[in-house]
C-alpha cells in the first residue's frame, strides 16, 4: 500500500499522480504500485511540487511496518534505535520583554502571551 499526501502542489502534478493512484480526497493518493513506480512517482512528485509539500507514505518489511518520506516539511523523520518518528520544530516562546498593549482583556493576554499579567 502506498499513500501521497500532497499540500499546496501545482494541479498538474495531482493530475499525473491520477494516472497511477486513487484520489481519494484533495491531495491524498493511494494504491498498490511496485516499488520501482512508487520511487519513479516520488522522483517526479519532488521535482515538480515547487513550493508545495509531499509525504509518501508506504509499507516495508520493518518493525513498524511501514516507512515514509518527506518533502519540504518542517517536520523531519529520524531513525530512532530502528524506529522512525517524527521531529517536529520547538515552538518559539513569546519574547518576555514583550508587553501587551493596554486595553486588552486577561483572556487575551494570556492567550496571546502565555501567561497572567
Amino acid at each position: 500500500m502506498t499513500v501521497i499526501v500532497l499540500t499546496n502542489c501545482p494541479p498538474g502534478l495531482r493530475g499525473f499522480l491520477t494516472r497511477w493512484l486513487l484520489e481519494i480526497s484533495a491531495g491524498v493518493f493511494i494504491g498498490n504500485p511496485s516499488a520501482r513506480i512508487r520511487d519513479l512517482l516520488w522522483d517526479e512528485v519532488q521535482q515538480y511540487a515547487h513550493q508545495g509539500r509531499a509525504l509518501l507514505a508506504h509499507t516495508t518489511n520493518n518493525e513498524q511496518g511501514f516507512t515514509f518520506r518527506t518533502h519540504d516539511h518542517s517536520w523531519h523523520p529520524v531513525d530512532h534505535e530502528g524506529l522512525t518518528l517524527i521531529r517536529r520544530p520547538k515552538a518559539q516562546p513569546a519574547s518576555p520583554a514583550t508587553t501587551p498593549p493596554k486595553g486588552w482583556s486577561n483572556a487575551s493576554k494570556r492567550r496571546r502571551y502565555g501567561r497572567k499579567q
